[in-house]
């Protein structure tokens, strides 16, 4: 590939992420939206509990390594590079920030909320772990398509 190839694809993989960054974060919106609306959720006591619980976990890690690394595996490592640029890593940055401070509010809510009302574990990480990840998800996404129309 020429350094021009390699620089388009690169162009081509930022756009793209900037575009599917808000699609993910609705996805796994709407996928907590059916696991809480669900009867007796977090109790896992049916198999169609452990598959969603099981689908969550799966949706996180992915759009956790997505965060982390900017995706775009099926590129060459020298597209993901260039995509991956210093800006984007600003970007990318920001975005955990604002998603460890929801996180840190989520739990802490969490705690005073138990206070009041008991919830199991699994229903506080899961509350957890989905603001976090949401934040720095959306976060990201804005970023991102804020530099792309600005560029």
């Amino acid at each position: 590939m020429t350094d021009r190839e390699t620089s388009a694809a690169a162009e081509r993989m930022s756009r793209r992420r900037a575009r599917v960054l808000p699609i993910l974060a609705f996805a796994f919106l709407t996928q907590q939206a059916a696991y809480f609306s669900g009867p007796g959720f977090g109790t896992g006591d049916r198999a169609v509990d452990h598959v969603r619980i099981s689908a969550w976990l799966v949706m996180s890690v992915v759009l956790l390594v997505v965060l982390a690394t900017g995706g775009g595996w099926i590129y060459g490592r020298e597209v993901r590079r260039i995509a991956n640029d210093e800006a984007t890593r600003a970007h990318r940055d920001d975005a955990f920030r604002w998603g460890f401070i929801v996180t840190i509010s989520a739990a802490l809510i969490s705690y005073v909320a138990s206070m009041y009302e008991a919830a199991s574990a699994q229903e506080a990480i899961h509350v957890i772990v989905t603001a976090g990840m949401l934040t720095a998800l959306l976060r990201f996404a804005f970023l991102e398509r804020r530099a792309m129309r600005d560029a």
